[in-house]
């Protein structure tokens, strides 16, 4: 009878273990909730509302207005990797349990009187964390310039106030766009920014890095008039951190950098 409670004790304990692991997950309830009215907003507004709001045209922004935004609103970076440096990296390499352990027993040898013990085994990890270091050294470098070589862009519109010729779609480094920034998608593409949809033709997206779901969910411009108050399932919201599956679409950027729905995700 004793080993049936405990038995069911446990179960109730990963039951619970779990039911907070779940609590975990992405929502809205676990994020700054302006970020989360102002995709709401963004939604129920029409296409020419929202524009307006934002400061924008259907033909995007000049390149001016796009500059004098960038230096507001900052990059549209989620995350500032921080370089370590060369000091720190060999702290990283050196905190080893193994060597603590190697220099322990040197220490010991050296007051039992073995000092050529003692000498072997420091040398051994002097060795060990030298290589260790020259070798992450490298590697951190190579794989920065490999991140400076391969930059995600995204296609903008922008126009020029001083011709009639309207629009041009301008490729530009996802870092520098800015809220009311016109993107142009289609398949294959990454969601930039917390986007609205203006218009889409067959749009499709994942949505898995947010919410999980693996099914491809329809994007279309009609605005939401009421209905659910969790922002993922607004049908005319692209988030960042998802793909474009397949189709086309043309939308504005609500929210960039940190101020995104993912860039506001909650530590796991």
């Amino acid at each position: 009878m004793r080993r049936w409670r405990l038995t069911t004790d446990s179960a109730a304990a990963l039951v619970a273990a779990w039911r907070r692991a779940l609590l975990r997950l992405p929502s809205s309830h676990h994020r700054d909730p302006t970020i989360a009215q102002r995709l709401l907003d963004a939604a129920a507004a029409t296409p020419e509302q929202l524009l307006k709001q934002l400061g924008s045209t259907p033909e995007g922004l000049t390149a001016e207005i796009a500059s004098a935004r960038l230096r507001a609103y900052g990059p549209n970076l989620v995350a500032h990797e921080r370089r370590q440096s060369l000091f720190q990296e060999l702290l990283g390499r050196a905190k080893n349990p193994l060597n603590f352990l190697l220099l322990t027993l040197a220490t010991v040898s050296f007051f039992l009187g073995d000092q050529r013990a003692a000498a072997v085994i420091a040398v051994m990890v002097l060795l060990s964390v030298s290589l260790a270091f020259v070798q992450e050294h490298r590697s951190n470098n190579a794989a920065a310039r490999l991140r400076a070589m391969v930059r995600t862009r995204a296609t903008v519109l922008r126009r020029d106030p001083s011709t009639a010729s309207g629009a041009q779609p301008v490729e530009i480094p996802i870092e520098e766009l800015v809220p009311g920034d016109v993107v142009r998608l289609s398949a294959g593409d990454m969601i930039p920014a917390d986007l609205r949809v203006l218009a889409a033709k067959d749009l499709f997206l994942n949505q898995a890095a947010l919410t999980g779901e693996a099914m491809p969910l329809e994007k279309s411009p009609a605005p939401v008039l009421g209905g659910s108050n969790a922002a993922t399932d607004l049908p005319n919201i692209c988030f960042m951190g998802s793909n474009v599956l397949s189709g086309a679409g043309t939308a504005v950027v609500v929210q960039s950098g940190a101020a995104t729905y993912f860039g506001d995700s909650p530590e796991w």
